[in-house]
C-alpha cells in the first residue's frame, strides 16, 4: 500500500469521499491543504504532466464559472501564475506517491496508479463538485 500525499480544499465533499477510497483501500493519507501550500510554478508543474492547460483547472472555481479566468485561452505559464496566486483555480486533488505526481481523481485511473478498492463510487464522478451553481459553495476554512 502506498503513502499519497493529498492536496485537497478542506470540507469538500468530494476530496474526503476521495480520502475515504484511499483509506478503504489500505493507503495511508496525509492530507494537505491546497490552499495553503506554498505553491510556485517549478512545484506545481509535475502534477499535471501531459494533460492539456484547460485539464489543469477547478472547473468549479468562481473565476472560471464567472468566465474572469478561461482556461483554454491560457499558456502553462499563464495558468502557472494564476494557480499560484489563486489555489482554487487548481483542479484536485493533487496527489503525490514517492515521486509520482497526479492531478485530479478519476477512480479506475487511480486504480490502476495505486490500486482501490472497488465500491459503488468506483464509476462515480467523484471529482465533479455536487453542488449547483444555485447551492451554496462549500465553505472556505478561516486562514486559508
Amino acid at each position: 500500500m502506498a503513502t499519497v500525499i493529498f492536496y485537497e480544499k478542506p470540507g469538500c465533499i468530494n476530496n474526503t469521499l476521495q480520502k475515504s477510497m484511499l483509506e478503504a483501500s489500505g493507503h495511508t493519507v496525509d492530507a494537505r491543504s491546497l490552499l495553503t501550500a506554498a505553491w510556485t510554478p517549478d512545484a506545481l508543474r509535475p502534477f499535471f504532466g501531459e494533460l492539456p492547460v484547460d485539464q489543469w483547472f477547478n472547473r468549479s472555481a468562481p473565476q472560471v464559472k464567472s468566465g474572469a479566468v478561461i482556461p483554454e485561452r491560457m499558456s502553462a505559464a499563464q495558468a502557472l501564475d494564476a494557480m499560484c496566486a489563486e489555489p482554487l483555480l487548481i483542479r484536485r486533488p493533487l496527489m503525490q506517491v514517492d515521486a509520482d505526481k497526479r492531478c485530479g481523481f478519476h477512480p479506475l485511473d487511480v486504480d490502476a496508479w495505486i490500486g482501490l478498492t472497488k465500491t459503488e463510487q468506483t464509476n462515480a464522478d467523484v471529482e465533479s463538485c455536487p453542488k449547483t451553481h444555485d447551492a451554496a459553495p462549500c465553505p472556505t476554512p478561516a486562514g486559508a
